[in-house]
């Protein structure tokens, strides 16, 4: 009876430890949890803020701020204030990190260089090349131009500005037609006056058509009214 009183003591025992040391397990990653928790920060959002208000911004965080040495030019922020960063503006970061920015160059005002004459896409890589922002593009239909060749430009070459905008000719327009309805009509003689007009007919199928005479168109392509240009193929299917 005293051997069972003592098993059963002992076995109380170990469970009160296994209890005791489960409970300090839990409360040690809850609190562990916590303290990780308590150490993390919401990155502020620095744009347009010059260095010294970024600085005041993160170090009341716990954060340290890291200015990039170069300079990047854009147009919408002025000369001297964040332009981007990293980690971004919302994110979680651990107090202690650095916050890495780049502060903007302003608006650099280059010299513009000649674009006309120039084909559009070399004008916008040029453009690109010198840092220089496209304004806009314009357009002309006219035969006195190369098609897609930049004839003016805003400013001038060899003056100072930011944005530039080109006048870029398109060609003239071609002369088109609107597709006739050739339905029931003869099919030798509709595309004798088309071939007369610079198209190319062909008559692809001949069917029997139960009171259509032979050689009546039954179908078209393009269909009426579809706008083709000279030289454009016609198919015919005539009734035989």
């Amino acid at each position: 009876m005293a051997l069972r009183t003592r098993v059963w003591t002992a076995g109380k025992v170990l469970m009160l430890i296994a209890g005791l040391a489960a409970t300090f397990l839990l409360f040690f990653a809850v609190s562990v949890r916590f303290a990780l928790k308590a150490r993390e920060v919401q990155v502020p959002d620095l744009t347009n803020r010059t260095a010294n208000e970024a600085t005041a911004a993160v170090s009341s965080l716990g954060l340290t701020l890291r200015v990039d040495e170069s300079r990047r030019p854009d147009m919408k922020v002025a000369a001297e204030r964040v332009l981007a960063q990293d980690p971004p503006a919302g994110s979680v970061a651990r107090r202690q990190r650095s916050v890495k920015v780049w502060l903007s160059a302003g608006q650099r005002a280059a010299k513009v260089p000649l674009l006309t004459g120039e084909t559009e896409r070399s004008a916008q890589l040029r453009l690109a090349q010198d840092g220089l922002a496209l304004a806009g593009i314009a357009e002309i239909r006219s035969q006195d131009y190369p098609p897609d060749v930049v004839v003016a430009q805003q400013p001038p070459a060899d003056s100072a500005g930011a944005r530039v905008a080109l006048l870029v000719n398109r060609g003239e327009r071609g002369v088109t037609y609107v597709m006739p309805d050739l339905i029931g009509v003869n099919g030798d003689r509709a595309g004798e006056i088309l071939r007369d007009h610079g198209f190319r007919v062909a008559v692809v199928a001949s069917n029997p058509y139960p009171g259509v005479a032979a050689g009546i168109v039954l179908r078209q392509s393009p269909q009426a009214g579809f706008q083709i240009g000279p030289g454009e193929p016609i198919s015919l299917e005539v009734s035989r």
